[in-house]
């Protein structure tokens, strides 16, 4: 009878440790598209048929417009040199685009690309999302800032944590059904964040999508997701990739 209450016990156990389990993702390609292999992406967004994308490194810092189907840049312009582009994103008519180290945002009219004005925050600048709401902004740690999307200042954080667990490293963010998606830098995995307490909800392992013969040609890490919400795709990329790839993201248990 103790051998039977000590298996039970084992047995329910087992199945509790289970069932609290984050969900873990995997994915298919349905589409690959050709991505300028020359950019640097750090911030990347689908509004209106079109990319929106922001690129880093210093003195080749840009905002784009891009065709989804051809790659063709359709309007562009380079960020002064001084400044590392990072993330971006389009609300309002406007477009949102972080600098890495230099404490400065910029904000652009979104058709003209006119730059309206600037914003400063403390720390780094790393990604960018928003839910039409609600402008989300990440740093490089597990926290993620919330800020008024009126006046870009922070209104709140929240900490990106599995369990007890901080995730460290949040990067490129996407609004995606009432999800933030994030990029985890260094790694070939996004995030998936509950937005109201930043409690992690699975995990997209996207490894593979380059073959081994791509990934020696001088390509950096994953890093790019962008979200067409009215054909509900999702598409991604990284830094320096030669390919943009829609995916769909299936269970893997």
């Amino acid at each position: 009878m103790r051998l039977l209450c000590i298996a039970a016990i084992s047995f329910a156990f087992s199945v509790t440790a289970s069932s609290k389990a984050v969900p873990q993702y995997g994915y298919e390609i349905v589409h690959v598209y050709p991505h300028d292999r020359t950019a640097f992406t750090q911030g990347l967004e689908f509004r209106g048929g079109f990319l929106y994308e922001g690129t880093g490194l210093y003195g080749q810092s840009t905002l784009r417009k891009e065709d989804l189907q051809t790659g063709k840049i359709l309007k562009e312009i380079l960020l002064p040199a001084q400044f590392f582009g990072e993330g971006i994103t389009v609300l309002n008519e406007r477009i949102v685009q972080l600098t890495w180290q230099s404490h400065l945002g910029f904000v652009y009219d979104q058709a003209s690309f006119r730059k309206l004005n600037s914003f400063a925050y403390p720390g780094e600048g790393w990604g960018m999302a928003n839910d039409g709401r609600t402008i989300y902004m990440s740093d490089g740690t597990a926290q993620i800032r919330c800020l008024d999307p009126s006046t870009l200042q922070e209104a709140r954080r929240i900490t990106v944590h599995e369990g007890d667990k901080r995730i460290e490293n949040i990067n490129e963010l996407e609004w995606v059904r009432g999800e933030l998606y994030a990029n985890v830098w260094q790694t070939n995995r996004i995030v998936r964040i509950a937005p109201n307490g930043g409690t992690v909800l699975g995990w997209i392992d996207l490894s593979g999508l380059l073959t081994p013969e791509e990934q020696e040609r001088n390509v950096d890490v994953l890093n790019g997701i962008a979200y067409d919400s009215t054909r509900d795709r999702l598409f991604v990329t990284g830094k320096l990739w030669p390919k943009l790839f829609e995916i769909r993201v299936v269970r893997k248990r």
